[in-house]
Parts: C-alpha cells; structure tokens; sequence
C-alpha cells in the first residue's frame, strides 16, 4: 500500500459530527522511542479514517515544503510546536479527536525522549488503551521496556505493539516474529494481559486503517480494527460507590428555594435514588433523593456522568467530601503509600512538605520516607539510592494533614491518584498512584 497522499480526499464535515450518542468513547495513548513514528501513525490514521480538515491538510502540505519535503510529511498533523517542527520529535503531548462510525476516540500523541516521560505520564494517566511503536529494525529498546512499565503502572489494561517501519525490512515476516519474540518476554515479565502486536508501515499506511496486501502473512486485525473492537467498559469500578463533591448548589430562586444539591463527577459504581450512602469524613447516613441533570432527574447514573444528587437529610456536607455506597467503605487515613512519577527539575527529598490533591480534596503533607526507586529499564527495585531526579519512579510514604478517602489505584484510578504540588512555586512537582495495603 504505497499510495501516495490525495490532499483533495480529505473531509469537509466535523469529524465528531453526526449522531454519536450511543458511541463508546476510547481514550488512548502512543509511545514508543525517538523516530519510532508515533506521529506518523497519528497522522496516517486521521488521514485514511478521512478525518482531517482541508485547512489541517494545506497547512502541513505548506510545512513540508518550508521544510523542503517532497512527501507530505503527516506527523505534522500532532507536532504543533514551533521547536517539534523544526526538529522533527514530540515534545509536548498533542491531543487529537476523531470518529469512526463505530466509535469515538481521543488520542494523546506523546514523547519518545528519557527527559520527556513526564509528558508521557501525564498523557497517559486517563487512557484506556496505550500504543506503544517499536522500529522494526532495531526491535524492543529501553524506551520500549520504560513505556511499557508504565503503561502498567498506570494501569493502562490494554496495549498494543505496533512494529512500525515493516516497509524499511522488506515487510519480512522473519524480522517481524524476532522482534515479537522479544516483545513476547517483556510482555510475560510484566504479565500483560490481552496484548495485541501488529505489524504496520505508518508512513505507507499497511495495516493502519486497511489490512495490508505487503504483508498477506498477517492474519489479525489492522489498527483500526483492533481500536474499535476492544472492550473497556468490563474495567470500569462498578462495585464501590464514589462520589468525590466537587461543589454545592444553592440556587435559593422562587422554583428551586429548599434546593440544596451536590455537584461532581461520579468516580466509582453506580448511583439510584433510594440507595442508602454514607457521607465522608462526618460519617452521617442518608439516602438518596435525587440524581439531577439541568433540569432533569434520572432513575440512575453511572460512573464517569456529572450529577447533582439531592439527598433525604440535610447534611452539611462540603467541597472535598465524599459521598459512599453504606456497604462499601473506601480507605481512611492520613499515612498513604504510593509510587509516584517526579516532575520537577529539582529533586525529591525526605521530610519536604508540600500540597496534595486527591479528587476534590486539597492537604498538606510531608514526605515520611522515600522506600525505593525504581529501575523502569530493568524493571528492579533499588532499596539504597534514594536520590529522586525528575522523570524518576519511585516508592514514598506520605503523612497528610486531613485524612484522604482512598482506594488502590488499580481498584480506582480516580480515588486511587493524587498530584503532589510545590506549594512555594505552584508547581506539580509529582504524580502518585496510591497502594493501598
């Protein structure tokens, strides 16, 4: 598949238009090493699934020639940065939306260098599905094993490899089966579940949106395929009840005058009206009246709409509480363990105070102990060296001035996270996935 790039192809209409309400929505992420392409492929499947603006189109046509490039370059398309164009990489984490009609998507294309894996953190942090290139000539490289531990340690629980450039090797399926036969040892020592490897050319387009006739070895699913068909909704928090208040609503008008309701996004499971809750830190129970939308009220909600719930009692409840299911209490407490990612140039020290953000909820806090850093190439744990560098992983234990209502990260990415902040600077110096014991 070597065609070459029809800029008059290219859409007029929104690209999210149309009737999209029953469409699941998947977020997902690409990383990989420097040059491995991750761009390039962003590009080739905006390009191909026709969901790029004539205007998007000339601007990178005139960007290549700027650049002296013959081929329309279609990593322009994610690489906005005036130094990203000037040198050829990702720096900063692009987001791109578009839809098929199976399925609506929103991409964050991030950075291949060491320096950058904050960016990749913070990118990855709410995807469902992480993509991870690897250069079909050099095969899985420290950038592959470092993005793939984190992808894991953010609990991304699906991924797929794509070896990238096949068309540079000939599309070989020699080459490809020794490149997935290192992928396949990292795969078991980090115990990845349901991983997809796909042979692809992003450039050429093999294997993107359209099974390639290069590589008639390949009997799976093209790219596309394979992000339209993955089901994410089986690991969503169905079971525990988490309602983080993010603000109270008064609105004391003539139709709306004993109104009293509590606005935020729901975090965990399932919420009816009857359903009998807890509310944290007063420990006061209630049930629920109402779960309101504007000026609607719905017989349920689930995790991840933003509501306003009314409830039978008048609680004074505030921003940074937590509404609970009775029967599912979260962790309470204000010694929490976590692994955290640091950001900052300068670096992490024991006994340092700063802010932490958990949900809706805002503390201080001091760093009681750094426990380990982490290796990310070898994947090893180093119990010795506590020096904690920007783009470092690490295991610390925190003390907070008011208890936070947790879970594991991995039971729930929302209650389960925090950013640990500078309070001099303003700065989010971390991010943190908590590890409740």
């Amino acid at each position: 598949m070597n065609e070459q790039v029809n800029h008059k192809e290219v859409i007029k209409r929104d690209p999210l238009s149309g009737n999209g309400r029953n469409k699941t929505l998947l977020r997902f992420t690409t990383a990989g090493s420097v040059d491995d392409g991750k761009s390039t492929l962003i590009g080739r499947l905006l390009y191909d699934s026709k969901s790029i603006f004539e205007d998007q189109m000339e601007h990178i046509i005139e960007a290549g020639k700027r650049r002296g490039k013959q081929e329309v370059d279609l990593s322009l398309l994610t690489d906005g940065l005036k130094a990203e164009r000037e040198q050829g990489i990702t720096i900063d984490v692009a987001y791109r939306y578009f839809a098929t009609p199976k399925r609506k998507f929103i991409i964050a294309d991030t950075p291949g260098h060491i320096q950058y894996t904050r960016n990749m953190v913070t990118g990855a942090s709410t995807a469902d599905l992480a993509v991870i290139l690897v250069d079909a000539r050099n095969g899985v490289l420290e950038q592959t094993i470092r993005h793939s531990y984190i992808a894991r340690l953010l609990d991304i629980r699906h991924i797929i490899f794509c070896v990238n450039k096949m068309d540079l090797v000939d599309y070989s399926e020699d080459v490809f089966n020794k490149v997935k036969a290192g992928l396949d040892k990292l795969i078991a020592k980090l115990d990845i579940d349901n991983p997809s490897i796909i042979p692809i050319s992003a450039k050429n387009g093999d294997n993107v949106v359209d099974r390639s006739e290069n590589m008639s070895w390949y009997t799976g699913k093209p790219f596309l395929s394979q992000l339209e068909t993955v089901e994410i909704i089986k690991d969503k928090d169905l079971e525990n009840q988490r309602f983080p208040v993010q603000y109270i609503i008064r609105p004391q008008s003539d139709k709306y005058h004993d109104y009293r309701g509590y606005a935020g996004r729901i975090a965990g499971g399932n919420f009816k009206p009857g359903d009998e809750i807890v509310v944290l830190p007063s420990m006061l129970k209630s049930k629920i009246k109402s779960i309101d939308i504007l000026d609607k009220s719905f017989e349920e909600s689930k995790i991840g709409d933003s509501v306003t719930i009314t409830l039978d009692d008048d609680i004074d409840i505030s921003r940074g509480d937590m509404i609970v299911g009775a029967g599912n209490m979260p962790n309470i407490g204000q010694e929490v363990k976590m692994i955290i990612c640091w950001f900052n140039e300068r670096p992490l020290r024991e006994r340092s105070k700063y802010v932490i953000r958990h949900t809706t909820s805002e503390a201080r806090c001091i760093i009681q102990s750094i426990d380990s850093k982490l290796n990310v190439n070898t994947l090893e744990e180093d119990y010795e060296d506590k020096s904690i560098h920007m783009n470092d992983v690490a295991r610390i234990s925190v003390k907070t001035t008011r208890s936070l209502y947790y879970d594991d990260y991995k039971v729930n990415n929302t209650t389960g996270s925090v950013v640990i902040i500078d309070e001099a600077t303003n700065e989010t110096v971390a991010a943190g996935m908590i590890q409740a014991e």
